[in-house]
Protein backbone atom coordinates (compact mmCIF):
# COMPACT_ATOMS: atom_id res chain seq x y z
CA UNK A 1 0.00 0.00 0.00
CA UNK A 2 0.64 3.68 -0.42
CA UNK A 3 2.08 5.30 2.26
CA UNK A 4 -0.94 8.06 2.84
CA UNK A 5 1.38 9.85 5.43
CA UNK A 6 4.03 10.76 3.32
CA UNK A 7 5.50 14.30 3.26
CA UNK A 8 4.73 16.03 -0.56
CA UNK A 9 6.36 19.62 -1.27
CA UNK A 10 2.79 21.88 -2.24
CA UNK A 11 3.90 23.86 -5.31
CA UNK A 12 2.73 26.81 -7.62
CA UNK A 13 2.54 26.54 -11.36
CA UNK A 14 6.43 27.44 -11.42
CA UNK A 15 7.69 24.90 -9.31
CA UNK A 16 7.91 26.99 -6.07
CA UNK A 17 7.27 25.35 -2.74
CA UNK A 18 4.56 27.00 -0.92
CA UNK A 19 3.61 24.50 1.87
CA UNK A 20 3.58 20.63 2.41
CA UNK A 21 0.95 18.25 2.37
CA UNK A 22 0.80 14.37 3.17
CA UNK A 23 0.09 12.19 -0.02
CA UNK A 24 -3.66 11.36 1.50
CA UNK A 25 -4.20 14.92 0.94
CA UNK A 26 -3.45 15.61 -2.40
CA UNK A 27 -4.91 12.30 -3.33
CA UNK A 28 -8.02 13.25 -1.56
CA UNK A 29 -9.79 15.63 -4.49
CA UNK A 30 -8.23 18.19 -2.61
CA UNK A 31 -6.31 19.69 -5.98
CA UNK A 32 -3.13 20.66 -4.37
CA UNK A 33 -0.28 20.93 -6.75
CA UNK A 34 2.31 18.78 -6.22
CA UNK A 35 5.19 18.23 -8.26
CA UNK A 36 6.16 15.15 -9.78
CA UNK A 37 9.00 13.71 -12.23
CA UNK A 38 8.17 10.73 -15.28
CA UNK A 39 10.74 9.41 -17.46
CA UNK A 40 10.24 7.95 -21.07
CA UNK A 41 12.52 5.39 -22.13
CA UNK A 42 13.11 4.65 -25.66
CA UNK A 43 15.38 1.92 -26.91
CA UNK A 44 16.82 2.31 -29.75
CA UNK A 45 14.83 0.80 -31.83
CA UNK A 46 12.24 3.21 -30.91
CA UNK A 47 9.97 1.33 -28.99
CA UNK A 48 9.03 2.69 -25.13
CA UNK A 49 9.08 0.95 -21.92
CA UNK A 50 6.10 1.09 -20.36
CA UNK A 51 5.13 -0.28 -16.50
CA UNK A 52 2.32 -1.49 -15.37
CA UNK A 53 1.01 -0.30 -12.24
CA UNK A 54 0.24 -2.78 -9.12
CA UNK A 55 -3.30 -3.25 -8.38
CA UNK A 56 -3.20 -2.00 -5.07
CA UNK A 57 -2.25 1.53 -6.14
CA UNK A 58 -4.64 4.49 -5.11
CA UNK A 59 -4.38 6.12 -8.89
CA UNK A 60 -4.70 3.91 -11.75
CA UNK A 61 -4.37 0.74 -10.89
CA UNK A 62 -3.88 -1.99 -12.71
CA UNK A 63 -3.02 -0.05 -16.23
CA UNK A 64 0.25 0.60 -18.06
CA UNK A 65 2.16 3.90 -17.27
CA UNK A 66 5.43 5.96 -18.10
CA UNK A 67 8.53 3.62 -17.56
CA UNK A 68 9.29 5.93 -14.44
CA UNK A 69 6.39 8.31 -12.61
CA UNK A 70 6.75 9.29 -8.89
CA UNK A 71 6.42 11.93 -6.30
CA UNK A 72 9.10 14.47 -5.88
CA UNK A 73 9.33 14.23 -1.23
CA UNK A 74 9.48 17.24 0.57
CA UNK A 75 12.97 18.79 0.39
CA UNK A 76 14.19 16.94 -2.61
CA UNK A 77 14.59 18.73 -6.23
CA UNK A 78 13.13 17.21 -8.98
CA UNK A 79 16.64 16.40 -10.41
CA UNK A 80 16.88 14.27 -7.05
CA UNK A 81 13.56 12.81 -7.32
CA UNK A 82 14.13 11.15 -11.01
CA UNK A 83 17.45 9.88 -9.95
CA UNK A 84 15.94 7.81 -6.90
CA UNK A 85 12.74 6.85 -9.27
CA UNK A 86 14.65 5.35 -11.42
CA UNK A 87 16.69 3.53 -9.39
CA UNK A 88 14.22 2.37 -7.23
CA UNK A 89 11.47 1.55 -10.16
CA UNK A 90 13.83 0.13 -12.83
CA UNK A 91 17.31 -0.40 -10.85
CA UNK A 92 18.71 2.27 -13.48
CA UNK A 93 21.64 3.87 -12.14
CA UNK A 94 23.68 5.09 -15.04
CA UNK A 95 21.92 7.08 -17.90
CA UNK A 96 21.18 10.60 -19.28
CA UNK A 97 18.57 12.22 -19.78
CA UNK A 98 16.67 15.28 -21.15
CA UNK A 99 14.27 17.22 -19.61
CA UNK A 100 11.72 18.39 -22.05
CA UNK A 101 8.32 19.66 -20.82
CA UNK A 102 6.89 20.84 -17.75
CA UNK A 103 2.86 21.29 -17.46
CA UNK A 104 -0.02 20.63 -14.70
CA UNK A 105 -1.86 17.30 -15.07
CA UNK A 106 -5.54 17.08 -13.54
CA UNK A 107 -7.77 14.46 -13.07
CA UNK A 108 -11.02 14.22 -11.05
CA UNK A 109 -8.60 12.94 -7.53
CA UNK A 110 -5.36 15.27 -7.88
CA UNK A 111 -2.94 17.90 -9.41
CA UNK A 112 0.60 17.53 -9.93
CA UNK A 113 3.22 19.89 -11.98
CA UNK A 114 5.11 17.26 -14.14
CA UNK A 115 8.51 17.36 -14.85
CA UNK A 116 9.01 15.32 -17.98
CA UNK A 117 12.62 13.77 -19.01
CA UNK A 118 13.34 11.00 -21.71
CA UNK A 119 16.08 8.95 -22.29
CA UNK A 120 17.60 6.19 -24.85
CA UNK A 121 19.07 3.30 -22.63
CA UNK A 122 19.16 -0.39 -24.19
CA UNK A 123 20.67 -1.80 -20.66
CA UNK A 124 19.37 -4.03 -18.36
CA UNK A 125 15.89 -3.06 -16.58
CA UNK A 126 15.31 -4.39 -13.81
CA UNK A 127 11.66 -3.28 -12.19
CA UNK A 128 11.22 -3.48 -8.52
CA UNK A 129 8.67 -6.44 -7.88
CA UNK A 130 7.30 -4.29 -4.62
CA UNK A 131 6.62 -0.63 -6.56
CA UNK A 132 5.28 -2.53 -10.02
CA UNK A 133 3.36 -5.29 -11.58
CA UNK A 134 6.20 -5.34 -14.52
CA UNK A 135 7.28 -3.84 -17.47
CA UNK A 136 8.24 -4.35 -21.20
CA UNK A 137 8.73 -2.23 -24.07
CA UNK A 138 6.04 -1.47 -26.49
CA UNK A 139 6.44 -0.76 -30.14
CA UNK A 140 4.43 2.35 -31.55
CA UNK A 141 1.74 0.45 -33.43
CA UNK A 142 1.40 -1.23 -30.34
CA UNK A 143 0.46 2.04 -28.48
CA UNK A 144 -1.52 3.43 -31.14
CA UNK A 145 -3.83 0.29 -30.42
CA UNK A 146 -4.27 0.55 -26.84
CA UNK A 147 -4.55 4.37 -27.30
CA UNK A 148 -8.03 5.23 -25.74
CA UNK A 149 -9.06 1.66 -24.34
CA UNK A 150 -8.71 2.08 -20.71
CA UNK A 151 -5.36 -0.24 -21.06
CA UNK A 152 -3.00 3.15 -20.04
CA UNK A 153 -3.42 5.61 -17.96
CA UNK A 154 -5.31 8.55 -18.64
CA UNK A 155 -2.00 10.79 -17.89
CA UNK A 156 0.29 8.86 -20.02
CA UNK A 157 -2.01 8.85 -22.90
CA UNK A 158 -2.38 12.92 -22.75
CA UNK A 159 1.98 12.95 -21.94
CA UNK A 160 2.51 10.65 -24.85
CA UNK A 161 0.36 12.83 -26.91
CA UNK A 162 1.66 16.20 -26.13
CA UNK A 163 5.25 15.41 -25.65
CA UNK A 164 5.72 12.84 -28.85
CA UNK A 165 2.84 13.41 -31.05
CA UNK A 166 2.00 17.16 -31.00
CA UNK A 167 5.49 18.38 -31.67
CA UNK A 168 7.49 18.54 -28.78
CA UNK A 169 9.24 15.54 -30.18
CA UNK A 170 8.07 13.80 -32.99
CA UNK A 171 10.20 10.65 -32.37
CA UNK A 172 13.20 9.99 -29.81
CA UNK A 173 15.67 10.37 -32.45
CA UNK A 174 14.64 14.22 -32.41
CA UNK A 175 16.59 15.10 -29.31
CA UNK A 176 20.27 14.63 -28.15
CA UNK A 177 21.80 13.50 -24.85
CA UNK A 178 24.06 15.17 -23.81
Amino acid sequence: MDNLEEKFPIVDEEGNVTGIATRGECHSGSKLLHPVVHLHVFNSKGDIYLQRRPDWKDIQPGKWDTAVGGHVDYGETPEEALLREVREELGITDFTSKFIDKYVFESKRERELVYVHVTVYDGVISPSTEELDGGRFWTMQEISEAMGKNILTPNFESEFKRCFLDGLLCCHNSFALS
